[in-house]
């Protein structure tokens, strides 16, 4: 069956904190007030379905947002606008089905039409050569490494700072500036603290 990619809503949250603690190393674990903050917060919070059930999820946040994540403040700090992904968690029954290609399609096209450049980080600590090889496959490239501080109990971490330049941006831009057309495919996700439906451009 194909995969379905929308909003996030508030009674997705429990099964949404259960697949990222589960996700192993490469997932920094989070608790139940950081899930629901990312409702609140994030510019892009969606989840993938497929045959009806859970099979991952994408969080992601504008440059201008207020993130506390160090490595969204190393690329703050670097590049003036850009779109953060800040974690991409795939069911590990569902690795390798399409489901974290179809994320990236959806992520891009949501950032591309806003931003100049898409932003994330792979971690490196025990090797990452598939995590590495799949973003290189869809145009990132390594601008820096970054060592994240150890905190709350987590130790540090090093990671590989990535980036991909969005070339439709540029055009984008300079044809509709900040008015973007009002049709369904290109309208941003809704305010992720709202549960009415909304169809998306996936």
């Amino acid at each position: 069956m194909s995969i379905v990619i929308r909003d996030v809503r508030e009674h997705d949250l429990d099964s949404v904190l259960a697949l990222n603690n589960a996700a192993g190393p490469a997932i920094l674990p989070m608790d139940a007030a950081r899930v629901r903050r990312f409702h609140a917060e994030a510019d892009y919070f969606r989840i993938a379905e497929r045959d009806g059930a859970l099979a991952g999820f994408l969080v992601g946040f504008a440059s201008s947002a207020r993130h506390d994540s160090s490595n969204f403040r190393w690329f703050g700090e670097r590049f003036p606008d850009f779109f953060y992904i800040d974690r991409i968690v795939v069911a590990s029954r569902r690795r390798g089905g399409g489901v974290g290609r179809a994320f990236y399609a959806d992520v891009q096209s949501h950032a591309e039409l806003r931003h100049p450049r898409l932003a994330c980080e792979v971690f490196l600590d025990d090797g990452n050569d598939p995590a590495l090889l799949f973003h290189g496959s869809f145009g990132f490239r390594e601008v820096g490494q970054h060592v994240m501080p150890a905190a709350d109990g987590q130790p540090a971490h090093r990671a590989a700072m990535l980036m991909k330049d969005l070339c439709s941006y540029r055009w984008v831009h300079d044809t509709y500036g900040e008015q973007l057309p009002d049709v369904p495919w290109i309208a941003p996700p809704r305010h992720p603290g709202h549960d009415a439906p909304r169809a998306t451009g996936t």
